[in-house]
This record gives C-alpha cells, sequence and structure tokens, in this order.
C-alpha cells in the first residue's frame, strides 16, 4: 500500500502505465512531445517575430521554449522569479544544498508530458515520503487525542481499513472507476468519452462531500470524518469537501496522487535549467540560442497593464513604463491577476472568458519547514523499537508533517505542516517564529519524548500563498457548477471559435487545465498555447504528429447546455 486510503481499487489487468489522458481531453501530449516530426512550424516569413509570453512559470517557460525552438522570438515577463509555484528555497546559514519546497513537491508518474521535460534537462527524481508509502519508514495517524503508528496500513485499526474500503465501492458504484481507468490506460478515447459524458451530467452539481454522503458505503459519519482527516494519497482531503465531485475524480482516474516523486535538488530547477537550455533543433536561431541569451539573462519585469491596439495587437506596459506591441501573447499567470493586478481592456477577451476567470475558486494552502542538523526521527525508542518520529497525519494545527533527508549522516529538513484552505488561513496572521512555535507545541503533544527545537539549526522558512501578490492563491478548485467556466477557460486557444476581434491572446498556466494543482497541467496548456500561436502565424504541425488542435472536434471536453 502506498497510502492510508488508496485513491483506487486495485487494478488486476493493467498492461499500460497511466497518464493523464483526459478525461475532459484525451490527447496523448506525451506522443506528441516524443515525436520526431517535433511539434509543428511556422513559414520562415515569420521567423524572428516577437511573442509575449507573461509569466516565468513552469506553463510561461515550456511556451516559451518551444515558440522559441520553432523561430519566434519569445519575449517573457515575470513579476518575480523564474518558476512560479515551482519555488525552490533555501536556509540562512545553512547547507545550500538544504532546500525546502514551498510550491510543488511531488509529481506523480502519470505527468507524463512534464517527465518530458524533466528528462530533457537532466534532473533525477526519487520516490516522495508520502503517509505509508514505501519511501517512508512510519507514519503517526493520531486523530482526537489518540496516535496509532504504523508501517503499513495492516498496522492500523480495522476502522482505517473499513474507510479504504468505503472509498473504493463508493468510486466504483459512483463513478465507474474500474472502466475508466482500463480506458484510460488503453486510451481508448471513444469509451473514455462516452463514461465522463454521463458523469458530468449528472455530478457537475455535486460536492465532493455530497458524493460521499449518497453512497451507502459512506453511510457513517464517523467514516466520512476520517475520511476528511486521513484521506488517500498525501493526507487529509476534508479541505475539499466543498469542491466539485469532478476535480477529485480527475485526480483519482490518472492516479495523479499516487506513487509520487521529488525531484532531486529542487523542482525549480525545472524551468531555470529550460530557461538555460540551448535547444540542439533550433529554427532560425543560430546553435547555442536560449531563452536566456535572447533575454541577456532576465527576463522583462512585471505586467503592469494589456490592451488592444490597431490591427487586433496585443499592448504590453511594464513596470518599468516600457511599452511594446505584440502580433500574438500568451498570459500564464494566474487569472484573477487579470482582474486586479493587471489593468486590462474588456476587449481583451468575450465577456463569458471574463466572467469564468472572476468565478474561479483558487485553494489557499500553507507551509512552513525548518533544517535540522540530521534525521533523528530514524532513531530508535530502546522501549518499543519505533522510530523516534514519523510522518504525521494529525487533526491538530499542523494537519501533515513530512520528514526529509539525504541520508543519516547529513543536515535534513521537516516540513512541520502543510494544510489548505481553512487549515492554511489559520496560519496567515502569525509570523514564521509564531508559527513554528505552535507547531511544535502541537507535535509536541504527539510526541511528548523528542525534543525536536533541539536539533533545529537555521530560521523557519514559510509561505502562505493567499498572501502572494502574484498569485492570491495556490491554485485552482473549480466549486460544484463550475464546469462550463472551466470549459471556456480551456478551449480559449481554439481562437478560431472565438470573434475576429478577441483573437491574439492565449490563455495558458495551472488554473486554466483541467488538472489544477499538478505541474502536468501547466504543461499541457502551454502545448496549447503554442499550438494557438504557431496556427495564428500560417503555421502547422506534421501530417503524422496531429497537435492538440488538430484532433480537438474529435476529442473536444463535453459541451453542457447553458440555458
Amino acid at each position: 500500500m502506498t497510502s492510508t486510503v488508496p485513491n483506487a481499487v486495485q487494478h488486476t489487468d493493467a498492461t499500460e502505465p497511466i497518464t493523464m489522458f483526459g478525461p475532459d481531453f484525451p490527447y496523448a501530449y506525451d506522443d506528441f512531445l516524443a515525436h520526431p516530426a517535433g511539434i509543428g512550424q511556422i513559414p520562415a516569413t515569420e521567423h524572428g517575430t516577437e511573442v509575449a509570453v507573461i509569466g516565468g512559470g513552469l506553463s510561461g517557460i515550456v511556451a516559451a521554449y518551444e515558440l522559441m525552438k520553432m523561430g519566434l522570438k519569445p519575449v517573457v515577463y515575470e513579476a518575480d522569479r523564474i518558476g512560479g509555484r515551482l519555488r525552490t528555497v533555501g536556509f540562512e546559514g545553512c547547507d545550500p544544498q538544504l532546500t525546502a519546497e514551498m510550491g510543488a513537491m511531488r509529481f506523480p508518474p502519470s505527468s507524463t508530458a512534464l517527465q518530458h521535460y524533466i528528462d530533457l534537462v537532466g534532473l533525477e527524481t526519487k520516490p516522495f515520503p508520502n503517509p505509508l508509502s514505501a519511501a517512508t519508514p512510519s507514519t503517526v495517524v493520531d486523530l482526537k487525542g489518540e496516535s496509532h503508528y504504523a508501517r503499513t496500513i495492516e498496522d492500523l485499526p480495522q476502522v482505517y481499513r473499513d474507510v479504504m474500503d468505503a472509498w473504493n465501492r463508493c468510486l466504483e458504484e459512483g463513478a465507474d472507476f474500474s472502466d475508466m481507468n482500463r480506458a484510460m490506460r488503453e486510451r481508448d478515447v471513444p469509451r473514455i468519452r462516452e463514461i465522463w459524458a454521463e458523469l458530468v451530467r449528472k455530478l457537475d452539481n455535486q460536492t465532493f462531500y455530497g458524493f460521499l454522503c449518497d453512497s451507502d458505503a459512506f453511510k457513517s459519519f464517523r467514516h466520512r470524518e476520517i475520511f476528511g482527516q486521513v484521506g488517500f494519497g498525501t493526507g487529509g482531503w476534508d479541505t475539499d469537501f466543498p469542491n466539485s465531485i469532478l476535480e477529485i475524480l480527475r485526480v483519482v482516474y490518472t492516479e495523479a496522487d499516487d506513487h509520487h516523486r521529488g525531484i532531486v535538488g529542487g523542482s525549480q530547477q525545472l524551468p531555470l535549467r529550460l530557461w538555460d537550455r540551448e535547444p540542439q533543433k533550433i529554427v532560425h536561431w543560430p546553435l547555442g540560442t536560449s531563452l536566456s541569451s535572447l533575454h541577456d539573462g532576465e527576463p522583462r519585469p512585471a505586467v503592469t497593464r494589456l490592451n488592444r491596439t490597431a490591427g487586433n495587437r496585443i499592448t504590453v506596459t511594464d513596470a518599468t513604463g516600457d511599452i511594446r506591441t505584440y502580433p500574438a501573447a500568451i498570459f500564464t499567470g494566474q487569472s484573477w491577476l487579470l482582474l486586479s493586478k493587471i489593468d486590462c481592456d474588456d476587449t481583451l477577451f468575450p465577456i463569458d472568458h471574463w466572467t469564468a476567470m472572476e468565478r474561479t475558486h483558487y485553494m489557499e494552502s500553507s507551509k512552513l519547514f525548518v533544517p535540522v542538523d540530521r534525521p533523528f526521527w530514524l532513531d530508535k525508542d530502546e522501549a518499543t523499537g519505533r522510530d523516534t518520529m514519523s510522518m504525521t497525519l494529525t487533526d491538530r494545527m499542523t494537519r501533515g508533517t513530512y520528514l526529509l533527508d539525504d541520508g543519516p549522516d547529513r543536515p535534513a529538513v521537516i516540513c512541520l505542516s502543510y494544510t489548505w484552505c481553512d487549515d492554511s488561513l489559520k496560519w496567515l496572521p502569525l509570523s514564521p517564529n509564531e508559527r513554528m512555535d505552535v507547531m511544535l507545541k502541537s507535535l509536541g503533544e504527539i510526541y511528548p519524548d523528542v525534543d525536536i527545537r533541539k536539533h533545529v539549526i537555521g530560521n523557519p522558512v514559510t509561505v502562505s500563498w493567499e498572501n502572494e501578490p502574484w498569485f492570491m492563491g495556490a491554485f485552482k478548485a473549480n466549486l460544484p457548477g463550475h464546469y462550463r467556466y472551466q470549459r471556456r477557460l480551456f478551449t480559449h486557444f481554439m481562437q478560431d471559435r472565438l470573434p475576429a476581434d478577441r483573437r491574439g491572446l492565449f490563455l495558458a498556466g495551472d488554473d486554466i487545465s483541467w488538472t489544477a494543482g499538478w505541474a502536468e497541467g501547466a504543461v499541457q496548456t502551454a502545448l496549447n498555447a503554442v499550438w494557438g500561436v504557431m496556427t495564428q502565424f500560417g503555421g502547422a504541425t506534421d501530417a503524422t504528429n496531429p497537435g492538440p488542435g488538430d484532433v480537438y472536434d474529435d476529442i473536444a471536453p463535453v459541451e453542457l447546455p447553458e440555458d
């Protein structure tokens, strides 16, 4: 078992590895990227044309990298630092190899388009120590003042296995789990679309919690409570209970919450290495060209204004007052920025798209890390033979505590707390040291004989993404009834469907994807936008490697009625 309550029933006929292949848009982005013909080309007359890329997170850097390879000149604007929510930080005064992942820190193998770029830049991954995973020596589940020590699910009381069984039955009975999982493994597009179309029509208005309550398997409030506090895969999911059940089904169908791996040395290396990478297959630009060299080492600063000008062009004003105009632009930041931080013309998007952006619901999220002298948690208690401390799931303020090390004789890191939504907001008024004090007090109640503080060798580092001015939240999570809004945003790259005077600015990024909260969605929407820009400039994909827009009509997301 890899989690306290696994994300799905076991697969008995799994012949193909799962990938984030649908269910909303079952397109094989991994095959598209791996094809020897490449992902497309533009006419030579367009070579060297500038395209604005707003946002230097993973989506923006992937889009810029691929546009550069085609022979266009991406101009990247970034308000803060390259990486976005792939943010790896160090600890002041400590070994620089000791790092903390403030944003994305664990990635499922089903993120196959993401893995393409991880491999491309030569990064290594290793198993991430989630609850009860093989990479986790031990897990403690602490609920209502009672703690249970476990190495496998079998070490926990029967009620936890009952909850696991209830979740599996709930998925099977209410969401055709095995059938959909099989179809996705086999990339059976007609079957995926058939199952999902019915579920979208049936469940778009349903919350995660309502879905549980409607299942005979979860008649017990106690079981629902334990499920919310302990969850599956990465920990408790009660903060997701108000969200659309469709969001959760996307996660479980694609096994996005299972078998996670971390990037050795930190996830921010991925966009930074792409920024510096000199592709060997590149059009127009000489060998040795990189995004960095095209920008003299630094991206343009924050965008403060976006407006349309004559010829349906996109004019960008940055924080220095510099004004530049482009025939096309890609916006990859969180869409709320277009409502608040950036002065925008109403003419940038159709009114229905503005409405969809306004309705976007973001999850709050907080983390706090401390550096310690060594992985002392691996010490054995002489009386019990157990680890001194364990990966911890609890209903106390900390909720999830993760133990991260690179070997027994090296300094290590503890993520004292990782929380979402209301649990995250509880930390917001507190300073880093105040947060740490509360966390150590909570953990001290679980481990009364362990002095965590004596091992701390540096100041804590923390983040509350809802308080970050260029993010205002951690990631999108649709509420019931939001499917239509998400469809508008995701399909925006198909601009032949838009009024002629609303084209040229493309949306991409995590919150535009169907799988928000996972870096894979940032990559996929970047590739959609690249296809859109390429098409606008009169380019095309190779006939043997059709792009996402070429096959759109065959696999377009379900369209629900508006009346």
